[in-house]
């Protein structure tokens, strides 16, 4: 039986892992997959080795907080693979801890490929080293990582983006609204406080007085919370209880993100890819970020563009204000919702740009995706730029 070993290290990395074994077993169906992944992946039939919760660390002091739990697993699972010698590795994003993994199993003879091209074009450029001699194959995100990659004789494939795909071009807003049972015409705020228990220690109190803020320039305003674990709920529920806050109209989902987005005329969003589902979704957003200083400042010596939100990053310009560390107070991140809420033509035009954004990157990406993967696992251009 073909076995292909896939390892995600977040949700994000998990939606795009299941995305991929059902294109991929659609065309190959007796493939076996195997590694680390998250619910979605386990769900698409991965046998999963480790919680992917193990990866799901972000910042420099955060990782040496865990770093040898996080070693331990890389050494059995390199092992693990060097012994039973899948046909394929597939890395998907988590770089720090994939880019090792490919390196050593190509090293013998194992097939690789990273998917989701490490952020070179934004901080730590010297990877596309590690990255060259780790990968069979990039799979591409976005368009302009495609001749970045090829310019450092990388193989790489732009296969679009998944959510692109996935979301509508026109969200109906009006009807989420009325499943949620929120007022048609009244302001919306979606607060998106992060995926991981580690992110919500920096960003649950932040995001509560932001809102409380909020509340008090806007008082009519409701807010939508989706959070993706109880970990992470139990966490911002302390946040309201410690601040003082419950009175606050603020309803909190498991889950169901995207319906925040899609009823939201604005949202506080963590930096990362909800960015880009916000996006997606025409949501005008504030970004914002916190983490442990050091972790901060190290991270922030080693970046080249001076922002960092995708939906920034595509447009090559400030677009949406990012708020970080320092910048990112309740007082500074509530005056800018606020100026979202009330300039309604500012919202349009987000929402336009959002929709262009969203159109470039509606690749058919599964098919793409598919594609490249049997072309590597089959030996069919494995070295090649396509």
């Amino acid at each position: 039986m073909t076995t292909v070993a896939l390892v995600a290290g977040e949700p994000s990395g998990d939606l795009l892992g299941a995305e991929l074994m059902a294109a991929v077993r659609a065309r190959r169906p007796g493939i076996a997959f195997c590694g680390i992944g998250g619910p979605k992946m386990r769900a698409a039939g991965l046998d999963c080795w480790h919680p992917m919760e193990t990866l799901a660390v972000r910042g420099y002091v955060e990782v040496l907080r865990r770093y040898r739990e996080i070693l331990a697993v890389r050494r059995r699972l390199v092992a693990r693979l060097s012994q039973d010698k899948p046909d394929l590795f597939i890395g998907i994003d988590a770089p720090d801890f994939n880019l090792e993994v490919e390196r050593r199993l190509r090293a013998r003879g194992v097939r690789t490929i990273h998917h989701v091209c490490p952020s070179i074009w934004a901080w730590r450029g010297g990877r596309v080293r590690l990255l060259k001699e780790a990968a069979d194959r990039v799979l591409a995100l976005f368009p302009f990582e495609k001749p970045l990659l090829e310019a450092h004789g990388v193989p790489v494939t732009y296969v679009g983006h998944p959510l692109a795909d996935l979301l509508p071009e026109y969200p109906d807003r009006a009807g989420t609204r009325e499943r949620l049972r929120l007022p048609a015409a009244g302001p919306v705020v979606a607060l998106l406080p992060g995926s991981r228990d580690g992110e919500l220690e920096y960003m649950a109190d932040l995001f509560v007085e932001t809102a409380r803020r909020v509340h008090a320039r806007v008082p009519d305003v409701q807010f939508l919370v989706p959070l993706v674990s109880r970990e992470t709920r139990t966490r911002f529920e302390r946040a309201l209880y410690d601040r003082d806050a419950q009175d606050l109209p603020v309803h909190i989902l498991f889950g169901h993100a995207h319906a925040a987005l899609t009823a939201a005329d604005a949202a506080l969003v963590a930096s990362g890819t909800a960015t880009l589902e916000a996006a997606l979704l025409r949501c005008p957003m504030v970004i914002t970020y916190r983490m442990a200083d050091w972790s901060w400042r190290l991270m922030r010596g080693k970046g080249y563009l001076p922002y960092g939100g995708l939906p920034n990053i595509l447009a090559g310009r400030f677009v949406v204000p990012e708020l970080i560390q320092e910048h990112a107070t309740p007082d500074n991140l509530a005056q800018a919702l606020a100026n979202l809420v009330g300039d309604a033509p500012v919202r349009s035009r987000l929402s336009e740009l959002f929709g262009q954004m969203h159109h470039e990157l509606r690749q058919g990406s599964a098919e793409r995706t598919s594609d490249a993967v049997l072309e590597v696992l089959e030996g069919r251009g494995a070295t090649r730029s396509a």
